[in-house]
């Protein structure tokens, strides 16, 4: 692969936006050619990821003592935050991506059966305290980037996280912006947006990547909070990898055909990755206590989501959501991703005493972001939650301006029971736009508790408003009224991945 500087790759990644201060520059050949794809055939100009649930908010609320209906559980004592790109100062619509939007955390407060506030906070940036008009305190970090994938807490700390080279920024407990976060100086290079992290190890386990590497990294974050051993994987093209799988003894990397695109880097691409046929799909198995990374090939897909992964004898299952290829992550410049099929879960079982993959359909209903009950995660689980947002499943299928097919996606959260195969559907109206479903467990402590005690909640447009609620489902009776609905003071826009926040 051809070298290229940090600001060579500055310039077109998706670091490029915090490089240009997120402000989007005059059209170039792709833009160009995104403003004529982006037209349906009435002629009409189509910006999908600006618009209707996507839409970007304009600016930052703070609300108290939100009307709630039904009961908010009193065990529930902490913060669901939710992450996304949410675009600042756009001025060119046709030199948008979605993906590189500045993140925005939106947070809700609950406390002894209140929801006392919520709040949405732009991630301070250097570029975007410069736009806000704010200092910016300290020296600016390499890569820096107003992470916008997801939002995690980790020794006392939240975390906004984003993967291919920015650190982490930290936030307080009311989601302003702290600075950012280096492992006590022990991270060197990129991070990732989807750590996973063992509970019974107490390790955060990380896959991080960057254009310009020949290889991908494994870290582990010990208990003490410091990265304590990091594997180089060597992997040609420079794939996007941006998520993983763990399992007690295993690291399952997924080097799929999207690449980093060297030409498209130097014209300005705003992301230059492309899904590339003459790269060979496959999934790694690293050794968590040191060895030899051992590869399996399998059919091309776009991997998406880990739901989480385990081990059965010699088997590595493991539960995730694909979309068809090819998929465009950049959408031909159209503003967002591109797909050609809806996602769906699916169940990959990795033999390694036969040394194949095999691979099934779950549930082929479209759906994304999938989750589990974070305590399980590397260990075997029976449940799992998953979101099918109709606005996004059309906005992906005609990013690249094609007029929407039927328009019977609907809005709906589920609950998987992979033991039996089944799965419960929370079905939510029309233009009711669902989020990522969250599993919170009743009691955190309890040990002997049903992997399902808890509730799901994710953040859910309400129409009739014209803002977003904070839904709260219990698990247990995944298809009844929700035990509470949350009502906020303005709109959570489409976005990416949270976390429940629990108080210490």
């Amino acid at each position: 692969m051809t070298r290229h500087t940090r600001r060579d790759v500055l310039r077109g990644a998706a670091a490029l936006a915090a490089a240009g201060g997120l402000v989007a520059a005059g059209p170039g050949p792709q833009r160009e050619a995104a403003a004529a794809e982006s037209q349906g055939a009435s002629g009409t100009r189509h910006f999908p990821f600006l618009e209707g649930a996507f839409e970007p908010v304009t600016e930052e609320l703070t609300a108290f003592d939100l009307p709630v209906t039904g009961r908010i559980p009193r065990e529930l004592n902490g913060r669901y935050l939710r992450n996304g790109p949410n675009v600042l100062g756009l001025e060119d619509p046709r030199a948008h991506h979605w993906m590189l939007g500045a993140g925005m955390v939106h947070g809700v407060r609950l406390r002894d059966g209140r929801a006392e506030w919520y709040r949405n906070r732009w991630v301070r940036s250097s570029q975007v305290a410069r736009q806000l008009g704010e200092p910016y305190p300290g020296p600016v970090p390499p890569d820096d980037f107003p992470c916008n994938t997801h939002v995690i807490p980790y020794r006392g700390r939240i975390l906004a996280l984003q993967e291919g080279g920015p650190r982490p920024y930290v936030l307080d407990g009311e989601l302003n912006t702290v600075g950012t976060h280096d492992f006590r100086g022990t991270l060197e290079g990129a991070f990732t947006a989807h750590t996973k992290f063992d509970a019974h190890a107490g390790e955060l386990h990380a896959i991080t990547y960057y254009p310009t590497w020949d290889h991908v990294r494994h870290l582990v974050v010990d208990p003490s909070g410091r990265v304590s051993r990091t594997t180089r994987i060597p992997v040609a093209d420079a794939p996007m990898i941006h998520d993983f799988a763990l399992t007690e003894n295993y690291v399952v990397v997924f080097d799929m055909p999207v690449t980093f695109d060297p030409a498209g880097a130097e014209r300005g691409d705003l992301v230059p990755y492309v899904w590339n046929r003459s790269h060979p799909a496959r999934v790694g198995v690293l050794p968590r206590a040191g060895g030899a990374v051992r590869w399996f090939d399998v059919e091309p897909v776009y991997y998406s989501h880990t739901l989480n992964a385990y081990e059965e004898g010699a088997d590595l299952v493991i539960d995730l959501t694909t979309l068809p290829a090819p998929f465009l992550v950049a959408g031909n410049g159209s503003g967002g991703p591109y797909a050609t099929g809806t996602g769906r879960l699916e169940r990959w079982t990795i033999g390694l005493g036969h040394g194949r993959v095999r691979t099934r359909t779950i549930d082929d209903r479209p759906q994304e972001f999938p989750r589990v009950n974070e305590a399980l995660v590397s260990r075997r689980h029976r449940y799992g939650y998953s979101a099918a947002a109709g606005e996004m499943t059309l906005a992906y299928l005609t990013a690249d301006g094609g007029d929407p097919p039927d328009r019977a996606f609907g809005n709906a959260l589920y609950k998987h029971d992979l033991l039996r195969g089944t799965a419960q559907v929370h079905r939510l109206p029309r233009d009711a736009a669902a989020g990522e479903a969250v599993f919170v467990p009743s009691d955190p402590c309890a040990r002997k508790a049903a992997e399902d005690d808890g509730y799901a909640i994710a953040y859910v447009h309400n129409p009739d408003r014209g803002a977003s609620d904070l839904l709260i489902l219990a698990a247990q009776d995944f298809t009844g009224e929700p035990v509470a609905r949350i009502e906020l003071p303005g709109r959570v826009p489409l976005g990416f991945h949270g976390s429940w926040i629990p108080d210490a």
